[in-house]
Formats: structure tokens, sequence, C-alpha cells
């Protein structure tokens, strides 16, 4: 044997020998890693034994096995979006871990860690709520914040048509703040304030972070006054991967109208004595008539992501085709988005950009044509020989299904958002980063309706018959943000300095044009030059065209200093100076100062050690002046307007003059906000929450007030005047109740208490009445206002008159204001009384989370408790004494049903509080059952099944339909603005994602 190869020899035996007893020595370990939070499986969490280069990664069931030393040691798990956890592995062979989420970190100002900056846990001072993708509810709604409804105490989302494919919900937080601004909070999409929340797709979302406290929101100064919601899209990770996701729904009504069918009406009504209805001779059922048996919808999704530490990317497209319930109503709609990351190999810089375009197809919907289903005479037919039928009876007199079929209302919306981000990083704990963006929508409006409606051949007109129009709306928001931040770490002082400026430009544009009398029908909106009554041979109407421009500029220095002392006292505190082109002269800037502490207690000797099950402890408080500018642009200035058209020699003039009085100290509203509140985590995490109560006082609420005339060209000023008060509580819990390897449940639990009272309409230069009457009821008849607005009330009191029972006569009888009973048509607005209150003053949810195995069931159930609601279908259509032909409710004949005693007509349009009942409810909300597994191939890595299933069933003692449909935001809750309404469906969702 040559000398090399004994060499070799010696070289594999001396190996053998000192590798072999490390070998015997070790063994496996499996475990299965989850969400702590919510008990999902987490795929792709790297898993490393600390010391070695050994380790592997978790499937798409969150399993793992390794290979570990016998002689112990530890295990490092570290995945994206979750905070790394360090295992010492002991005898046991098969571990269950469950990751922190980093966002469940609260990472301190949720608004600075995408616009500003980061903070961790420990730093956070104010209140703030973080819900992340995973914890969104699992439906197909027009707008990503349905997903979060009822996920967060204080915020309260509304959308009385959810069925409705081209509906928005009203979002407020914290109650009502303001009479004439907006009460929505501010959106920051990306770091971007001011984003556009309709231009993104769901499955695109990592994170919502809901900013509460005053402290948090006075960083974007005048526009944090109604808080602040940040989200968070995805970005591209280490991993490369594709994935699809896609769903098909299906929408059917739910808590339908129950009217009187056609041999009923002719019982009831028809046969009557005396008669209060015509036997037309059919029978139909107007509201099967004007709906879809079944609305059906599909959205595809596709996303690819992948790059490494330097380079990242993600992108995504998006496509759904949505019908309504109704017959008229659907959505199309494009998406894309796509998200580029490059940092330099020396770390000297980093550039990012964002590009999200979207074109949607609409058809709006008729909401009239349910109100007109469920009040038709049903004996009526929807078509004749002619074809549709004439209907001149009714509260209406228009035939609904010809109105959905023949007249056409659609828009085509273009959306694109931009950004683009450079940072630089000057030294090692200081850089400055510049993002500049741009946020554009445009709005084609496309109105038609032909000659061809009964309602016009049989009204015998010759002008006017058709008619069309068009209109252009453009928004274009320009934004440039700067910053500049500044760490520093002296022992156990640790210091975070953040300073920046801020500009904004808006631009608003309109163009609208219309016409009657076209040839032919076939133009619809695409000749509108082609009619004759505007500017044709008649040369009628001067309202043929109209356009408008306007816009304003927002401009904003900031700083804010963040200091902590040994991770146990916390010190926050930021300064913003902003000004607005939108405000008088003499009041351009302003300061919006905020200032928070927290101190973790569990972090003092006195506690740390002492109490095991108890994990983190945190008391905070914070105060901030947050403003409101969401009005309209050039309110200050003096403005001229056309005060119509005049012949002077044979010569038409257009006459000018003053239109809007001036008012140099217009400002912006003022909110000021002080909230405390407790984070907690016990036994071992497996209790975590947060409490808070907070005060808000809202001063300077704008509104329009009487001026003398002269000197003031018009009788009303827009001024700053009147003082509002919210103040409330809210809790936010999870728990993990059971925590096995093959079968968790966990729960998270919501509940928010919310009072205001309206303090003042006037100050001393402005004096207003002490009230506002509101929420004034439609016709037939004229029943007036039913809620007033009053100094020392609460918001949505209801200001009507006070039942005393019915009498022999079925006539209503109510209260007078000295106490005695008349007869309802015998009082007068003097008798009314405040009567019961339409805000709910609890809020609440509970999430219950299954996981077994492959398999998760989530059940969410919401409500809303402690209010009244107007039951506007029992007040027109839910007595005897209905109008004449017109079809009522069943339970208008059933003798059990206080309503049935109501039959005397000379009552029938006064509104009391006979018609309030309690809107209390609970809601199983949504129910998802979902499958995940992994599939063992090169071309596919994992497959979920999921299916879905919205508003199941309502818990309820209302009598008036779904109570969720009534609004709960605004100056009016607890009535329905109108007659006309979107029913409930219920939504059942089956979906699929796949990923490669």
């Amino acid at each position: 044997m040559s000398r090399k190869k004994l060499q070799l020899l010696s070289c594999f035996l001396l190996f053998f020998i000192l590798v072999y007893p490390a070998v015997s020595q070790n063994r496996i370990l499996t475990g299965k890693v989850i969400d702590s939070t919510t008990s999902t499986p987490v795929p792709g969490v790297t898993v490393r034994v600390s010391g070695t280069q050994a380790g592997t990664s978790t499937d798409v069931n969150g399993s793992f096995k390794v290979t570990v030393p016998a002689t112990g040691g530890t295990l490092i798990f570290s995945s994206v979006n979750y905070a790394m956890q360090t295992v010492p592995f002991t005898d046991e062979s098969d571990l269950l871990i469950r990751l922190v989420p980093s966002a469940q970190e609260l990472k301190g100002v949720e608004v600075v860690s995408v616009g500003y900056g980061t903070l961790n846990k420990k730093e956070v001072s104010s209140a703030i709520t973080h819900i992340g993708a995973r914890e969104l509810k699992t439906i197909a709604g027009n707008n990503p914040l349905m997903a979060l409804q009822g996920k967060v105490a204080g915020l309260t989302i509304s959308n009385t048509a959810t069925a409705d494919p081209n509906s928005s919900p009203s979002i407020q937080l914290r109650g009502v703040s303001s009479r004439s601004a907006g009460l929505g909070p501010l959106y920051v999409v990306n770091g971007v304030p001011g984003g556009n929340i309709d231009n993104i797709n769901q499955n695109d979302i990592e994170s919502i972070d809901v900013l509460k406290g005053g402290a948090a929101s006075a960083i974007y100064g005048t526009r944090g006054s109604n808080g602040v919601i940040i989200i968070t899209t995805k970005k591209g990770t280490g991993e490369s991967k594709l994935v699809y996701n896609g769903y098909v729904t299906m929408d059917k009504l739910t808590m339908v109208p129950d009217v009187l069918t056609a041999s009923e009406f002719r019982e009831y009504r028809v046969h009557a004595n005396p008669p209060h209805g015509i036997d037309y001779g059919a029978s139909t059922d107007w509201v099967k008539a004007v709906t879809r048996p079944e609305a059906y919808a599909q959205k595809h999704t596709l996303q690819i992501s992948g790059g490494n530490a330097n380079d990242n990317y993600f992108a995504s497209a998006d496509y759904r085709n949505a019908n309504g319930i109704d017959l008229r109503a659907y959505k199309k709609e494009y998406g894309g988005r796509v998200n580029l990351n490059h940092t330099s190999k020396s770390n000297v810089y980093s550039v990012s950009l964002e590009v999200a375009p979207r074109y949607m197809h609409t058809s709006n919907s008729d909401q009239g044509n349910f109100n007109n289903a469920i009040t038709l005479n049903p004996t009526q037919p929807v078509y004749d020989s002619s074809g549709y039928h004439y209907l001149n009876t009714g509260f209406f007199s228009n035939n609904p299904v010809e109105n959905a079929r023949l007249i056409k209302s659609e828009a085509e919306i273009k959306e694109l958002d931009m950004r683009g981000a450079l940072k630089v990083n000057l030294l090692k704990n200081l850089y400055s980063t510049l993002t500049i963006s741009n946020i554009k929508s445009s709005y084609k409006n496309l109105n038609f309706r032909p000659s061809t409606l009964t309602t016009i051949v049989h009204a015998g007109q010759t002008t006017k018959t058709n008619y069309a129009s068009q209109e252009q709306i453009d928004n274009d928001q320009r934004n440039l943000e700067w910053t500049v931040n500044y760490a520093l770490n002296f022992r156990q002082n640790h210091f975070k300095v953040l300073g920046g400026y801020s500009y904004s430009y808006f631009n608003y544009q309109q163009f609208n044009a219309n016409n009657y009398d076209f040839p032919f029908n076939t133009f619809l909106w695409n000749n509108l030059g082609s009619g004759t009554w505007n500017g044709g041979g008649q040369g009628n109407g001067q309202g043929a065209v109209s356009s408008t421009q306007n816009d304003s500029r927002l401009a904003a220095f900031y700083g804010r200093i963040n200091y902590d002392y040994d991770n146990k006292y916390i010190l926050t505190a930021s300064l913003r100076h902003e000004g607005s082109s939108k405000f008088g002269t003499d009041n351009k800037w302003g300061n919006f100062p905020a200032l928070s502490v927290a101190w973790r207690i569990s972090e003092e000797g006195f506690f740390k050690d002492k109490l095991s099950w108890l994990n983190d402890l945190k008391l905070r408080a914070d105060y901030g002046i947050t403003g409101n500018q969401d009005f309209d642009s050039y309110k200050s200035l003096l403005l001229y307007g056309g005060y119509g058209y005049f012949p002077f020699n044979g010569t038409t003039y257009q006459v000018y003059g003053p239109s809007q009085n001036i008012n140099p100290d217009l400002s912006w509203e003022k909110a000021v906000n002080f909230n405390a509140g407790i984070d907690f985590e016990v036994l071992n995490n497996r209790l975590s929450g947060s409490l808070n109560y907070y005060v808000r006082t809202n001063k300077d609420l704008l509104g329009n007030y009487n001026v003398p005339l002269p000197p003031n060209p018009q009788s009303q000023t827009f001024t700053n005047v009147g003082t509002m008060k919210n103040s409330g509580f809210e809790v936010q819990l999870n728990a993990a109740i059971i925590q096995r390897r093959s079968f968790t449940y966990n729960v998270s639990f919501t509940t928010a208490y919310n009072n205001n009272k309206f303090v003042s309409f006037s100050n001393k230069v402005y004096q207003g009445a002490p009230y506002q009457d509101l929420a004034g009821l439609p016709a037939p008849g004229s029943p007036g206002t039913i809620q007033r607005l009053q100094e020392g009330h609460r918001i949505g009191d209801f200001y009507m008159l006070q039942s005393a029972g019915v009498d022999r006569n079925g006539a209503l009888l109510v209260y007078k204001k000295d106490g005695t009973v008349v007869p309802a048509n015998q009082s007068n607005a003097d008798d009314k009384q405040f009567v019961g209150n339409g805000l709910p003053k609890f809020t609440g949810s509970l999430g219950n989370i299954f996981s077994y195995k492959n398999w998760d069931l989530n059940i969410f159930l919401r409500g809303n408790f402690s209010y009244k609601l107007f039951n506007m279908q029992a007040f027109y259509i839910g007595t005897p004494a209905t109008q004449t032909d017109a079809n009522t409710l069943r339970s208008a004949y059933d003798p059990k049903n206080k309503y049935s005693q109501l039959t005397n007509s000379a009552t029938t349009s006064l509104a009391s509080d006979y018609f309030l009942e309690t809107g209390s409810f609970v809601k199983i909300d949504n129910v998802t059952l979902g499958y995940s597994c992994t599939v063992k191939s090169k071309y596919l890595n994992a497959v979920r099944i999921y299916a879905a299933t919205s508003n199941l069933h309502t818990f309820s003692h209302f009598k008036g339909g779904d109570p969720d449909l009534y609004p709960v935001n605004g100056l009016t809750p607890g009535v329905q603005g109108n007659l006309n309404f979107y029913p409930a469906t219920i939504q059942v969702l089956a979906g699929v994602q796949i990923t490669l």
C-alpha cells in the first residue's frame, strides 16, 4: 500500500474516532410551531441549533424535525413577522412552540413604524391596537376594512348595504367628533398619509394598526382628530414563492320584510270595510321580482414574492366580478401592486418603489326599488299586453322592475397609487428618509333614462323624454415626507429622536354635461350633442354643463423624542407645527403637542421573579391635541357666485354677487385627548390584553352661524363654534384556553363603552340656538324630525311625542307637556319629549378559534347593546291605517302585534316612541372552516381549502329587519334617513389557496 493511501486511511480513521461518539449521542426532536395569538400553524420558521450549523424549517403544518446533541443545548426559532424565540431542549422529544408575532409587540406608535421610524413593544406608551392578516375575517367585502369589523374595541364600522357590491362602510373611532367636518379616521397606507383605502386588495394586507390615543395621532396634526388607521401591505422576503388565492361567493336574502301576499292583500285590504286597496287581478311577489334568486361573485389573486436581504420583490394581481342581490348592481375590477426594495451592499442606502393601479366598472343599485317592492299592491302585474305594466298608485308610482332593467347608472373608476423612498444611513445610528408619493383617482359617472318608460309614455310627454349625463371627477394628491432619525444609548438611558417635514397638495376637478330628447335611445350617454333640449333647437336649460376645480395645501414640521430608562420608565413627547391653505388668513398655522408616559411595573424588583404568573404589566397615560381640517376648500374666503340670468336690451346676462362671507379666523377643529391604560400578559402569556379609559373634548366645532345683514353679504358664516365631549372604556383580551399538540382553542374578546355629550353651540362671538332638530322623516305625510341635538344631551337623542297607548278607535294616544293624554292629532310640536337614544352604549365581539391537526375553525360573534331604533317599516307599512292601495307587513293584521291596533288614519303620520324598539343584537357574524396540507411535489408546496359564511343568524327583539342595517355612526344614529334600503343577505364563500 502506498504512503499516500496510508495517510488517507489514517485521516479517515481519525475522523471516524472523533465523530462517531458525537453522532451516537445525537437524538431527534420533533415539534410544531404555532402563532401564539391564533394558534394556527406557522410554516417556513427557521429552526437552528445554537452553536452549530444544524437546522431545518417548519412545513406548511408548522411541524419540524431536527437532530440535536444528547448533551443538551438550545433551539432558536426565527421567522419574518415573529419575535425570535430561544428554547432549551430537555428530555422531551416532542415540542409545542408558540411564536409571538412581532406586531403583537405593539411596535410603538405604529404611525412611526411605517412612516417615521420604528418602536418596539417596550417603548409603547399610547393606545394602539394591532390586527395581523391572519386575524382579519374571511369575507368578500367591498372595502378591506369590513374584515376588521368588530375586531378593535372602540372602532365602529357600519355598512347599511353590505350586499351591494358598490357600497362603502362608515368608519368612526371613539364616538362622533364633529358637526360639519369629516368623521372618519386618517388612513396611512405604507407610510403615505391620506392613502387610498379603496385601492387595496385584502389579500395584500400584512397588518392593520389603529392609533386611538391622542399622543399617537398628534404626529399627524390637523388630520389626526378622528384617529389614524395604518395599513401595511406585504413585502418580499427571502423565500421565493407563488401564491394563488381564489374564492366564489353566493348571497341570498335574509330577514326580508314579511309583506302580504296577493291573496292576503285581497282578504285584509281589498275586502276591508272600508276598503284599503284595489284588486288588479294579478299575483306578484314584488320583492322576488326585483331581486336575483342568488347573487354570485368571484375573486382571484395571484402573488409572487422573493429575493434576499439586499433585493426583494412582491407583486400581486387581482380580479373580482360581483353581482348585487338586486337586478342592476354589479362590479368588475382589476388591480395590481408591485413593491421593489433594494439595499446597497455596504448598507449605505436603500431604495423602494411601489406602484398600485386599479380599474373598476360598476353599475349602481337603485335602493328605492326595494321600498317600491314592499309597498306596491301585490295584485298589480309586472307586465301586461303592451310590455311593462304602467303603475300610478302606491308610495312611488312606478314599476321597479322596469326601472331596474331600463334605467342605467354606471361608473368607470381608475386609481393609481405610486410611492418611492430613499433611505440614507449617514452614521451607524443616524439615517434620513425621503418619500415621494402620488395618489390619483378618476371617476366617470354615466347615467341614462330611456324615452320608453311607461311613466313618460303615459304622461304624453313630448319634451324631456329621454335623458343622459356624463360626469368626470378627478382627484390628485401629491405628498413629500422627509425625516431624520437619530438613536443614542447611554448606559441605561435610551434615546430616539425624530425630525421631519411634510408637504401635501390636493387637487379636485369636476365636469358634468347632460341633455334630453335624443333621437335614439341606443346612444345612451355617448352622444350628448344630439339631444335637442339643452343647446339644441329648443335652446333650453342653462344647467346643461357645469365644472369646478379647487385645491389645497398642507405643510408641517414635526419632531418627536422617545426616552426610556432601563426599559422601565418611558416618556414620549412630540410636536407638529402645521399649516393649511383651507384656514383663514389669521389662522394658517397651529401647534399639536403630545406627551405620553409608561411604567413597566413588571420590571421592578418588587415584582420581577416574585409573581411567576405575571409576565408583563405596564401602566401608561397620554395627552395630545389633534385637529380636523376635513372640510371644503375656500370656506374662509369671500366667494362670488351666479345670481341668475336677466335680460337687458334683448341680451341675457348672468349676474354675479357675493355668495359666501369671509372669515379670516376660520381654523381647524381641535380635540383635546386624554388616555390612561394598562397592558398585561399573565400565565405564561396565556392571557393578554389591554384596558383603556379615554376622554376626548372636541372644541371649535365647525358649522354655519347666523350673522346680521348687513354688514355681511350672506346671512350665515362658516366658523368655529361649539364643544362636544366623548368618554369611554375599552377592553381587548386574548386567551389561550386549550394548548395541546393536536388541539388548541383561543378566544379573543373586545368590548367598548362610549358616552358623549354636546356641551355647547355658542361662544362669546357667535350665539347659536341651544338645539338643532335632525332626522327628518320622508313623505307620505309630514312626520317631521324625530331627533334633537341639544346642549347637555347625548348625540342620537330621540325627540318626539311620547306614546300613551291606543284608544278604542285605533288612534294613537300621546302625552302633552302638561301630562294629559290626547289623540296624537290633537298634539303639537311643543309636546315632543326626549324618549330614548339611537347610539349604542356598548359594543362587543367574541372570537373563537379552534385548531385540530390540519383543521381550523373560527366562529366570530358581534353585537351592539343598549340603544333604540326607530322602526321605519312599522311606521310606514306596519299598521292597518297604512296609505290606501299600498301593501303592508303581515304583522299589521296580527292581533298579537301592537302595531295592528293602529287602525285610525288620523294619527298614521305622527311619529312617537310607540315605534321605538330596542336595537340590541348579537350576530353570528362569521364562521370559517379551513383545511391545510403539505404537498410533496417540486411543483406544489401547500394547499389550503376553506369555506366561510357571514351574517349567519341575528339574535334580536327588533321587528324592523336586520338592526345592523340601521346606521349607528354620525349625528343621527338609529334612524334610516329615507325609505330606501338594501336588504340583508347571508353570504356563503368557498375558496382555495395554493402555494407553489
